[in-house]
């Protein structure tokens, strides 16, 4: 049987025309139809197409917490064998992405999440959209230790077994966390350089609370997830790289602040991953402690 996927979008309300031409192109895909929610993070949603589901959520629960309520309410409407989660400003240019999603899921019993390759305007890449370190080309594909949120799909039975993502990170590293404990449960993570969503060029550091947030999840992360030897190493390996990247000046003051929430604040439960996990983060050319 052919897998069923359902789509979860989330949106702010201000990108009605970004939005509705991203459901245009979900409405295109080749294969059988898929169930699609939208959710407002707190604000009231535009007319959407009959075939889409509209939730209005009473506050903004930041971007985890926003997708807890969409796979929740996926569960709640029949369920679904593969959640798609894609960026209301993204687009999907080609006609065959979900059902290059459901191959990939159906052939591979052991893969647990996608990651889509984002691509600008113009076809290209940005580097910090490709989830390896190095130099690595964006054209691609395979194993890596963690995933895109602007894109990506995993099957339900991992978020079944993990459980769901890290709300109070509100935003910044929520993949990761979750990409560490699938990895810990056994699951497989790939790269998928032909399964693309067209994304306009932005930088991370666009939104307010890009600073405050990186690093006071890294802290978390390091907290929630890593043996105890590797959690200082793992944070600083994090602050030199900061300090080398020479962020503005409010910047690192938000940077500082929001390490020093992450140290004084807990973030549980802590269930550090295990070494043998640890290894295999280190031959897939990622180690835990960058």
């Amino acid at each position: 049987m052919s897998l069923t996927l359902g789509v979860v979008v989330l949106t702010m309300g201000d990108r009605e025309r970004e939005l509705r031409a991203l459901l245009d192109s979900v409405a295109a895909q080749d294969g059988e139809a898929v169930s699609v929610v939208v959710l407002g993070q707190g604000s009231a949603l535009p007319d959407l197409p009959a075939w889409v589901e509209g939730v209005e959520l009473p506050e903004n629960l930041g971007i985890p917490g926003g997708r807890n309520a969409g796979v929740a309410w996926l569960r709640q409407h029949g369920g679904v064998d593969v959640v798609v989660v894609l960026d209301d400003d993204g687009l999907l240019p080609g006609t065959g992405t979900l059902q290059l999603v459901r191959e990939a899921f159906a052939a591979d019993p052991r893969l647990g999440i996608v990651s889509f390759r984002i691509a600008g305007e113009e076809g290209l890449t940005q580097r910090r959209h490709v989830p390896r370190l190095g130099a690595s080309d964006p054209l691609k594909s395979g194993p890596v230790t963690t995933y895109l949120g602007g894109g990506h799909a995993i099957r339900m039975s991992v978020i079944d077994e993990v459980g769901e993502f890290p709300a109070p990170f509100f935003y910044a590293h929520e993949e990761t966390d979750f990409a560490w404990r699938a990895l810990d449960a056994g699951w497989d993570i790939h790269y998928r350089a032909d399964m693309v969503l067209r994304h306009p060029r932005t930088e991370a550091s666009r939104h307010a609370v890009y600073y405050r947030n990186t690093a006071r999840n890294r802290v978390w992360l390091a907290k929630r997830h890593l043996p105890a030897v590797l959690v200082p190493v793992y944070l600083m390996t994090w602050t030199a790289y900061t300090i080398k990247q020479r962020p503005p000046r409010e910047g690192l003051t938000a940077w500082w602040s929001g390490f020093l929430e992450g140290l004084r604040t807990p973030c549980p439960p802590r269930k550090p991953i295990r070494w043998r996990t640890v290894w295999r983060m280190t031959r897939l050319g990622r180690p835990p402690v960058i």
